[in-house]
Parts: structure tokens; sequence; C-alpha cells
């Protein structure tokens, strides 16, 4: 990993990110208009940050990941590698505001985090597992699991959901 540039410099260009001097970006990572990454946050490889996202300090986030415009990343999350995370998507750490003792979200290789879902404190999204749009999680998700509504519970599997995907990519063409 290279340390990252601090992209909030007036003279690079009238779009202006924040990037924390102490925050390490690896290769080929995109962050787009408006971002902010914070203070000793770890970005590998190839992921792509979008517009207006907030990703705080002390945030890891694996190779590979995609996450979309206008996401709030608070302090201590852990993101594995090869995630989706859609627009508006909001992780907290504060499972009892306003609190001095902060738990940070985990996110497992392969999750996919709906748009607009909300994430509780302390929560653990297991590997492959997928929150649909608009869900509130409020505890841990299995691997495999597909989740959805508030509070967030089981539908189906990753198995059912990449059928679903399928069906639906080979019907759009």
């Amino acid at each position: 990993m290279k340390e990252a540039a601090n992209n909030n410099d007036p003279s690079q260009s009238s779009i202006t990110n924040y990037i924390s001097n102490t925050a390490r970006i690896g290769s080929n990572v995109k962050v787009w208009h408006f971002s902010y990454v914070g203070n000793e946050t770890e970005i590998d490889d190839n992921v792509m940050i979008g517009s207006l996202t907030h990703i705080d300090y002390k945030v890891k986030i694996g190779e590979n990941t995609r996450i979309e415009g206008s996401v709030y990343i608070p302090p201590l999350t852990n993101i594995g590698k090869n995630v989706f995370i859609g627009p508006g998507a909001t992780f907290t750490n504060d499972p009892y505001p306003k609190s001095p003792k902060m738990a940070g979200v985990i996110v497992k290789d392969g999750a996919i985090i709906g748009g607009g879902a909300v994430i509780k404190a302390g929560v653990t999204v297991g590997a492959n597992a997928v929150v649909a749009m608009g869900a509130v999680v409020t505890k841990d998700i299995p691997q495999d699991a597909v989740v959805i509504g508030h509070p967030a519970r089981i539908k189906y599997t990753r198995d059912e959901y990449d059928k679903k995907r399928q069906q639906w990519n080979l019907l759009s063409k």
C-alpha cells in the first residue's frame, strides 16, 4: 500500500475529496467526488468509492470492494474483500447513543449490502450474505443468508439469490 495523497488541495481541481495523510490506499483505488477518508483507514487494491461517501477513521476495506455513493461508514468498521455496498447504506458504531464506547460493524468477504440498508453497531454480516435494500439489520447475519425487512430476517439462501439474479440477467437481454 502507498500513502494517500491529500486531495483537499484546491489547486488540484474544483472537485474536492478529503483523504487523510495517515490513510493507506492501495493501487487502482477510485475515490469519486466529494468523498471523505479518515485517519488510519486502510483501503486495499481495486476499490471503488462513490461520490459523497464518508469513510471515517480506523476503517478497513478489502480488495475488489465497491462502495456506491452517499454511504456512511463509521470508525472501527471492517469490510472484507469482494463486497458490494449499495447507495445510501448506513453503518452505525454506537449501539446506545451517545456512549463513549463504540463497536464497529464487520462485513465478511463476498457480502452484498443493498441500497438504503442500515446496519446496527456490533453486527457481523456473514460471508456471501445479502442484505436487501432498505433492510434494518439489528442482529448478526449468517453466512450465505439473504435478509429483508424491518428488522431484517432471513428470506432465503445465497444460492437462491444467485439463481434469481441469473434469471433476471437472462430476461433483461
